[in-house]
């Protein structure tokens, strides 16, 4: 029995199609990633299987169970939204336990409940906080022990991270995968950032007006992906046409030597790595990428000349 299945899952509004027949297995807890610009369909998928957009076609069964025409408080899911939702009159103990309230359960229980919920989120001092004297990664934790109170068998994350600071984003990125692997349930998380999606999954959709251009685990998405979109929207590449075929050349796989047919536009330091910038052939720009300690070797300024080459093993072919 899987744990999550999408079936042919389709959202429609009037003539346009948001989300083209999408199907997915889970048949372990794990952390998905749906990655995508904006306007592909990964909110609209995510708020399909939530139960917050009516399926225009398809199914979406969980534990066996088809849940599809089921409401929000029905299905065995927790959504956490971008924006947190919190209740600004309701102290963070309040807030945590609302669910438990809808449900009927007295004070004292739900109360007990969501203590040990903040307890899980090291909130527990601010019980008795209102969400306006929160920091942006302390609301986040309440949303978290919000959504996690009734016990979901899958959580739902609408971009959790992009209101937060990068170091903040960062650390919560762990503590995300931590907590996945703790409560061993699936979390189904909604992003547009390449680097989210690859540090927190084990397994990444990249969508793309509506459809599923590729899924894999990150690795496989970087090293192996499937078309010109994948491989520009996940980053690190170059798509070149060589011939009558497109391939996919990874930038830290390019070598620059020396005296060569290609001018150096930009260089960018990024701490580890440098990123060149070249002119080449009819391509026009080719990206590359080197350690520190190459490029202070090399020397390379803006202006140079450069011969480029990489090893033919190094080209992945794509599907048009």
């Amino acid at each position: 029995m899987s744990e999550l299945e999408l079936q042919k899952l389709q959202k429609k509004y009037g003539d346009t199609i948001a989300v083209r027949q999408v199907d997915l297995v889970l048949n372990e807890p794990q952390y998905c990633c749906l990655l995508g610009p904006s306007g592909c369909g990964k909110t609209s998928l995510l708020r399909m299987i939530a139960g917050h957009e009516v399926i225009s076609s398809g199914s979406v069964i969980i534990d066996g169970q088809d849940i599809s025409e089921k409401p929000p408080s029905l299905r065995p899911t927790s959504m956490m939204f971008q924006n947190y939702a919190l209740f600004p009159h309701l102290k963070v103990i309040d807030n945590v336990a609302f669910a438990l309230k809808i449900s009927g359960i007295d004070k004292l229980t739900r109360h007990e409940r969501a203590m040990e919920m903040l307890r899980g989120v090291q909130l527990e001092k601010l019980a008795d906080r209102f969400p306006n004297q929160l920091s942006g990664g302390q609301q986040q934790r309440v949303a978290l022990a919000r959504a996690l109170i009734t016990e979901p068998r899958v959580l739902l994350l609408d971009e959790p991270l992009s209101a937060l600071d990068p170091f903040l984003r960062i650390e919560m990125r762990a503590e995300l995968k931590a907590l996945q692997r703790k409560l061993g349930i699936s979390f189904i998380h909604v992003t547009h950032s390449q680097d989210e999606a690859m540090a927190l999954a084990d397994l990444i959709l990249v969508m793309n007006d509506g459809i599923v251009e590729q899924y894999g685990t990150p690795m496989e998405i970087f090293n192996k992906p499937r078309n010109a979109f994948v491989a520009n929207f996940i980053g690190g590449h170059n798509v070149l046409a060589i011939g009558s075929k497109l391939f996919a050349i990874r930038e830290d796989r390019i070598n620059l030597t020396p005296n060569g047919n290609s001018q150096v536009n930009t260089i960018e330091f990024l701490g580890a790595n440098v990123k060149i910038n070249v002119a080449y052939g009819k391509s026009g720009k080719l990206n590359v990428s080197q350690p520190d300690v190459l490029f202070a070797k090399s020397k390379v300024e803006v202006g140079d000349h450069v011969k480029v080459s990489w090893n033919k093993k190094d080209q992945l072919e794509l599907v048009e």
